[in-house]
Parts: C-alpha cells; structure tokens; sequence
C-alpha cells in the first residue's frame, strides 16, 4: 500500500482545488492511503471527501516557529510517505519535502526560477497558460501527477461531499422566494470592491427581482459588512439574522441558496464545488486565466477590468500584477456598477425570474 501526502499550506480555495489531486491519485491508486495536510481553518472544505483518508490539520501561525516546523518534519519521515505533492511550495512545505525521505516528492516551481536546494525529486515548472476550462491553477495541480504518473481522463472538478443530514438547512425554511449569497467582501481588502458599488449591485437586485438577500464575510469584517447594509436601500429584502462563521457552516448555508454573487475568492470554488450558478467580480490585480474555473456563460460567468478596458493594462506579467496588489483600489474603481450590472443581468436572468 503506498502512502501519499499532499500539503498545501493556503487558503481555503487553496485548499479546495488542491483536493483534485486526492480525487486522481485515488484513482491509479485506489488501495492507497491519502493524507492531506492544510491549514486547521480551511479543513471545511475537504471533510468527509472519500479519496481523503486523513486530514492534517496544522496552524498557520505555529508553524512558521522553528520548533514547531522541525517537530512536523520529524512526524512527516516517521510516516515514510513514498509520494508527497507539495502545490503551494512554501518554504516550510518545501522543507518538510526535503527531509521527508520520500521516494517522490513533487512540487511546483517557476519556469526561470532554480531551487536552492534538491527539495523535490520531481520539480515541476508552473504551466505557461491554461488549456482547459478549468483555469491554470487547477491544471497545475493536476499537472504535478501526469508529469510523474500515468494519469487518463483526469478529473478536473474539486467536489465537496455533504452528509445527507447537512443537505438540510431549515433556518431558510420561512423564505419563499430565491435566495442569493452575495459576498460582499474579498478575503482581503485588495479583492475587495468599493463599498458604494457592493451597495448599488445589491440594489439593482433588489429592486429588479423577488430574493432574499444574504451577505457572506469574515467574522472580522462585521463591522465594514455594517457600513455596506447602512448604505444600501431595500433593507428589508437582506437577511441579517443568518450567519455561519465555520467553513462547513458555510458550505451547508450555501448548498440551501440558489445563487452566488460574489468578490472572487474561496467561497466561489466552495459554490461551484457545491454545483451553484456563481458570477464572479475580479480584482484589477488577479490573473483571471488562474482562478476563472469551468466558466461558460451560463452556469458560471464573471467580469474582469482586464477585459472591459485593456487598455488601462500596458502588461500583466506576474511583476505588473505584483505592483497593481500593492494598491489595487484606483483601477477597482473603474470597475463600475454601469460596467458590471448588464452582464449580472444576463446571468441572473437565467437563473431568477425576474
């Protein structure tokens, strides 16, 4: 039986995509047995997945202590994984690769970049550009097994299983007409829109369609979710007395809703792992070929400053993309409500009557 690791030491979309490396692996090897090591935070998204045999659940921010980091390694080569993938490739992931002692141990790494040390048997060059619907972050992790291993048909599709007893959620039990989750925060402010705009979309739909309304964000961004609900005017069509601050909270709450709107981030793979219509509002400064995943106009579909007005971009190399993250906020602003809410139309009026 072969053991098998996969570390990704990330957020929780991270973490989610990064599943699709269980769900193949499993496959060419199905008397395996998966461990997956990720931040105690986002293990909501990878519970009860059948390829996963073990979940790891690590802290952030004790793990960056050398005790702490040289005390994972030593439990890592106690194990004698004979694969470990390493898709984020942090220093500390990279370490725990190295001294691992495993026969395979496969990580990524930039074309033009050479590794330090010998961190990985198989290291494998990030991809140039995607190829496939799924976007590029997902290819690249499935790009770590057909590198190395006989994979066919691979399974592009991150899923989140649900316990039947989750699939009911009767908190929404008393609303009767659709309900849409619109997250109205990124999961940082520079993937975060304008608050006036996050206000006026939320009015558009309000005032054009029969929903209900319910804001997504992190428990420490209540107090900047306050200010958007103040500025917006149907405040009766929002919901404000449902909340789920857990990720597996969240993933029950949003398997009950109809509809995500949202800053791009975690809980947009969650809603499509889920099989929900999402429409997706990018920040300037994210590469939309990476995180736009099985988008086709329909189902799924989003809006990106990039392709509204090109001409705002000279480059957007990874460099360029770098400089534009450190203050993203001038060119979200061009990203206006007049600019998206034609293409939020189209996309709701496959999915809500109006």
């Amino acid at each position: 039986m072969k053991k098998i690791l996969i570390i990704q030491n990330k957020r929780i979309g991270d973490v989610l995509i990064s599943s699709v490396i269980a769900n193949n692996i499993k496959k060419l090897y199905p008397e395996s047995r998966v461990d997956f090591m990720a931040y105690d935070f986002t293990i909501g998204v990878i519970q009860h997945n059948p390829n996963i045999d073990t979940i790891i659940p690590i802290s952030e921010k004790e793990l960056k202590k050398i005790p702490n980091l040289i005390k994972m390694i030593r439990k890592v080569r106690k194990e004698q994984y004979d694969i470990i993938f390493d898709p984020y490739s942090k220093l500390q992931s990279r370490l725990i690769c190295y001294f691992s002692k495993a026969a395979y141990r496969i990580g990524n790494k930039r074309k033009h970049k050479k590794l330090p040390l010998s961190f990985y048997s198989h290291p494998i060059n990030l991809l140039d550009e995607k190829t496939q619907v799924c976007g590029k972050a997902i290819e690249d992790r499935i790009n770590l097994i057909t590198s190395v291993f006989p994979l066919e048909n691979p399974d592009y599709e991150p899923k989140i299983t649900l316990q039947e007893e989750e699939k009911v959620y009767p908190k929404l039990d008393a609303y009767k007409h659709p309900v849409v989750m619109l997250g109205i925060l990124g999961s940082t402010p520079q993937k975060s829109m304008p608050y006036e705009y996050i206000a006026q979309i939320v009015d558009y739909i309000t005032s054009n369609y029969k929903v209900h309304i319910l804001f997504n964000y992190a428990p420490h961004q209540q107090a900047e979710a306050d200010k958007i609900y103040k500025m917006c005017t149907n405040k009766e069509s929002i919901i404000l007395d449902i909340y789920e601050d857990s990720i597996r909270g969240f993933v029950r709450l949003m398997y009950a809703c109809d509809v995500m709107v949202a800053n791009e981030g975690g809980i947009v793979h969650i809603a499509k792992a889920l099989n929900k219509p999402t429409f997706t509002i990018f920040s300037p400064y994210v590469n939309k070929d990476h995180w736009a995943s099985f988008e086709d106009g329909k189902q799924h579909e989003s809006i990106h400053l990039l392709e509204e007005k090109p001409d705002l971009f000279d480059t957007f190399t990874f460099e360029e993309r770098k400089k534009i993250e450190e203050n993203p906020h001038d060119l979200y602003k061009k990203l206006t409500p007049e600019m998206i809410i034609p293409k939020l139309e189209q996309f709701l009026a496959l999915h809500i009557k109006k």
